[in-house]
C-alpha cells in the first residue's frame, strides 16, 4: 500500500511540474486586437465609435502591411500578430475607403482607396517610412476597389458596390501613368433567387428589400486560376461573407465556386466575415483578412478578422471559420495555424458583479434590419452586489457603463465553474467618447486578478501603466492558472466613462465534455434555400457547432449555436445537395461530430 501511495504521489509530481513548464503556443482571437479608428461618419449626430473594416493586407519584402477604411494610415506586422500603427507622411485627405494594395515584385507597393471614388493611385518601395508617391494622373472608379498586377505585367482594376451593378475590370497601363487602355467589362453579379447567402438583410431575410450588396472584389491567382472574391450581402449582417467565382484569365469569363460562400460566419459572439482579400504569408499559407459586423453604435461599427485559407485537390477555395472568434493558433504552428486551438469559453454566463451601474443596454439585430434596445434596471444580489447580465452572455452589441473612469471601477466574474485560464478577450465599448478622428496616445489601463475561492487573488495581468490602445484587448497567459473568479480592476480607459461589452475567458475546464448529439434532422423547405434544422438538447452543453458542405469531406461552413437546439438558416444554393454534421461543445470540450447526412 506504501508502494502505491509514492506511485501516485510521483504521478501528482510529475503533472504539477509538467503544467509548470507547459509550453504554451502563440494564439490570436477575432475580432483582431488593434487600435481601431474612430470614425467620422456620424460626427454630425455626435455617435463616436470606432472601426476597421475593408481590409487590405500585402507581404512586402517578409513582412505584412495592412490598410483598413479611413483609418488615415496602416498597420505594419512580422509575424501577423502584433501590428503597429504607421502615419504616412502623404494620404488622402479624408482617409481612404475601402483600399487596395498589391506587391510588385517585392519592390513596390501600390495603393488606390480614395473616398472620392476617383484619385491618384499612389505607390511606395519604403512603406515602413510613411512616404508615398501619387502616379501623375487621375483614375475613376477606385472606390470598393481591387488593384492586380499579373505574372506579365498586365494590370487590372476591378470594382463594384451596388445592389444592381455588376462588378467590373478595366485594365491599366502600369508603365504608363497607370493610364486607362480603353478596355471595360462587367463580370459578375448576384443572383439571390439561386443563392441563398448573397439575400440581404440578417440571416438573409428582410421583409421589403429583397437584393443582396455585391462589393469588396479581390482577386487572387493559384496554380494558374483567378480567384475573383465578392462580397455580400451587406456589411451590418451577421451572414456577411465572400464568394468566389474562378476564371482561367484574369478578365473571364468566371464561373460560380460550387462550394460557397468560401468565408462566412454567422453565428457566435462576432459575426461577419466578408468584404475581405486573401493573401500568402511566407511560408505559404493563405490568410483571408475580412470584416466583421459590430454595429452597436452605428450599422457601420465594424472590426477585423484573420481565417486560414486552403484550396482542396478540385481546386475549390475555402477558409476555416470554426470556433471562429475562439483563440486560434498562431501564424508560426507547423500544422494548424489559424485553426481553433482547443481553449473554450470558461466565462459564459457567469455571475457577474460591478462597482457602479451607470447604463446596461441590451441589444440585437432584428431580420428586417432593425436594431432591438431594451435598457435593464440595475439589480442587486442578496449582500448588495450591483449585478449585470450583458457582459458574460456572447453579444457584442450589449453593453455596461460604469459611473465614472477612474481607479475605482471594476468588474467580477464568477464562473460556474473553475477551470484552467489560459487566455482572456476584454471588448471595451465607446459610449460617448466624444472622439471623432486618429487620435495618438490613447491608452487602456487596468489589472486583471484571478482567484479560486473569491478571497485569496493573484494578479495575472498588469497593464496599469501601459501604453497600449487595445478596444478589443487579447491576453494570453503566459502560463495557465486555476480559478473559479476573474476580476477586471480599470485604471483608465479612452472615454468619460468605462464601458465594456464583454469579458472573456478561455481555457479548459475539468468536466466531462458533452455527449454526442442525437435526433439531428434538417428539413430542406419548398424555398430550396432554406432549411429547418433541429436537435435533441444535450446535457451540459453551452452550444452547437453545425458544419455542413458540398461532400462529406467537404464540411467547408459553419454555424455556432448557443442554448438553442433549432436552426432555420437562408443561406443555401437553391440547386446544390448539402451534407451536415452536427456537435456539441462547453468549457470542458466539444463532443464527437453526429454522422454525415445527406439533404437532397
Amino acid at each position: 500500500m506504501r508502494l502505491l501511495y509514492i506511485f501516485i504521489a510521483l504521478i501528482v509530481a510529475v503533472n504539477i511540474g509538467w503544467a509548470q513548464n507547459e509550453v504554451v503556443p502563440q494564439t490570436y482571437c477575432n475580432p483582431l486586437d488593434i487600435d481601431y479608428t474612430y470614425m467620422v461618419y456620424n460626427s454630425s449626430r455626435n455617435i463616436s465609435y470606432r472601426s476597421g473594416a475593408d481590409p487590405a493586407v500585402v507581404e512586402f519584402r517578409g513582412e505584412y502591411y495592412m490598410f483598413v477604411t479611413r483609418s488615415f494610415g496602416y498597420w505594419h506586422s512580422r509575424d501577423l500578430i502584433h501590428w503597429d500603427f504607421i502615419k504616412p507622411l502623404q494620404w488622402y485627405f479624408e482617409g481612404c475607403n475601402a483600399p487596395a494594395a498589391f506587391n510588385y515584385k517585392d519592390s513596390v507597393i501600390y495603393f488606390a482607396g480614395d473616398p472620392a471614388g476617383y484619385g491618384s493611385i499612389i505607390y511606395t518601395d519604403d512603406p515602413k517610412s510613411g512616404k508615398w508617391t501619387p502616379v501623375a494622373s487621375i483614375t475613376s472608379n477606385i472606390q470598393d476597389s481591387e488593384l492586380f498586377i499579373d505574372d506579365d505585367g498586365k494590370t487590372y482594376l476591378y470594382w463594384g458596390s451596388s445592389n444592381v451593378y455588376p462588378i467590373r475590370v478595366k485594365m491599366l497601363n502600369k508603365d504608363d501613368r497607370m493610364l486607362e487602355t480603353g478596355i471595360v467589362k462587367d463580370l459578375i453579379n448576384l443572383d439571390e433567387e439561386k443563392h441563398g447567402w448573397e439575400r440581404f438583410g440578417e440571416n438573409n431575410f428582410h421583409p421589403r428589400i429583397k437584393e443582396g450588396y455585391m462589393e469588396g472584389a479581390s482577386m487572387i491567382k493559384h496554380n494558374g486560376k483567378y480567384y475573383l472574391q465578392y462580397a455580400a450581402p451587406g456589411t451590418q449582417f451577421n451572414v456577411y461573407g465572400d464568394g468566389v467565382y474562378i476564371g482561367e484569365t484574369p478578365l473571364g469569363p468566371f464561373e460560380y465556386m460550387k462550394s460557397n460562400p468560401m468565408s462566412f460566419k454567422p453565428g457566435g459572439f462576432t459575426n461577419g466575415a466578408g468584404h475581405g482579400m486573401t493573401m500568402r504569408q511566407t511560408n505559404g499559407q493563405y490568410w483571408h483578412f475580412a470584416t466583421m459586423a459590430l454595429a452597436s453604435n452605428s450599422q457601420w461599427e465594424r472590426r477585423i478578422c484573420m481565417f486560414p485559407v486552403y484550396f482542396d485537390k478540385e481546386g475549390l477555395m475555402y477558409s476555416n471559420t470554426d470556433y471562429g472568434d475562439y483563440p486560434r493558433f498562431g501564424p508560426d504552428h507547423p500544422s494548424k495555424a489559424g485553426q481553433h486551438c482547443g481553449w473554450m469559453l470558461l466565462s459564459y454566463k457567469g455571475k457577474t458583479t460591478v462597482s457602479s451601474s451607470k447604463l446596461q443596454i441590451k441589444k440585437s439585430t432584428t431580420n428586417d434590419d432593425e436594431i432591438e434596445i431594451t435598457e435593464l434596471p440595475a439589480t442587486t444580489d442578496d449582500y448588495g452586489n450591483i449585478l449585470t447580465e450583458v457582459l458574460t452572455d456572447e453579444n457584442p452589441k450589449s453593453f455596461w457603463v460604469a459611473e465614472a473612469n477612474d481607479d475605482q471601477q471594476w468588474v467580477q466574474i464568477e464562473m460556474k465553474k473553475t477551470g484552467k485560464i489560459y487566455a482572456i478577450q476584454l471588448n471595451f465599448h465607446d459610449y460617448e467618447t466624444g472622439i471623432y478622428t486618429r487620435v495618438e496616445g490613447l491608452r487602456h489601463r487596468f489589472t486583471i486578478d484571478v482567484s479560486e475561492d473569491g478571497e485569496n487573488w493573484t494578479t495575472v495581468v498588469d497593464r496599469s501603466n501601459s501604453f497600449k490602445d487595445s478596444p478589443n484587448a487579447y491576453i494570453p497567459l503566459n502560463k495557465p492558472i486555476t480559478a473559479k473568479y476573474v476580476r477586471y480592476h480599470n485604471v483608465q480607459v479612452p472615454g468619460k466613462n468605462l464601458a465594456l461589452s464583454e469579458i472573456r475567458v478561455f481555457g479548459v475546464g475539468f468536466g466531462k465534455k458533452p455527449n454526442k448529439v442525437k435526433e439531428f434532422t434538417v428539413v430542406r423547405q419548398e424555398d430550396r434555400r432554406d432549411a429547418a434544422l433541429t436537435w435533441k438538447p444535450v446535457k451540459g452543453a453551452q452550444g452547437y457547432n453545425i458544419r455542413w458542405g458540398i461532400a462529406p469531406d467537404k464540411l467547408y461552413l459553419s454555424w455556432l449555436v448557443y442554448d438553442d437546439n433549432e436552426l432555420f438558416m437562408r443561406c443555401l444554393d437553391r440547386d446544390t445537395p448539402y451534407y451536415f454534421s452536427i456537435e456539441a461543445f462547453n468549457e470542458n470540450g466539444i463532443s464527437e461530430r453526429t454522422k454525415v447526412i445527406k439533404v437532397d
